[in-house]
């Protein structure tokens, strides 16, 4: 008897081990969530590099996150409601930032060789 107790625990914690963390359906999901961060992190660095005029930021900055959550068709309450979900999910954070790294780093590349291409004449 004592080893089908056994057995049965250790097949319990194998099945919990193994089974993989799914997103809650009122998170957002993973994929949408990285291309959100992405667009977050993008408009953070056009803001930041832009002239700081006395309330500029907040004038034009909340209008700049409101169309990226707009776009993403979420809002700045699931977005607070998913970063405070998947902050408690570190390794799952890791992943997503170095696929949105990734990501930005083909934007520069993209503009970095975009730049470097002579511009066509006019016809």
């Amino acid at each position: 008897m004592q080893k089908y107790i056994s057995l049965f625990f250790l097949g319990l914690i194998c099945l919990t081990a193994c089974k993989r963390n799914s997103v809650p359906n009122d998170i957002i999901q993973e994929q949408q969530m990285i291309s959100l961060l992405t667009d977050i992190h993008l408009t953070d660095g056009a803001i930041y590099s832009a002239p700081q005029v006395p309330d500029s930021l907040y004038k034009y900055g909340r209008a700049k996150y409101d169309a990226v959550f707009k776009k993403h068709h979420t809002t700045d309450a699931e977005f607070k409601k998913s970063l405070k979900y998947y902050s408690v999910h570190p390794e799952q954070v890791q992943d997503m930032y170095n696929k949105i790294d990734a990501v930005i780093k083909a934007k520069i590349d993209s503009i970095n060789k975009a730049s470097k291409k002579p511009l066509k004449p006019a016809k």
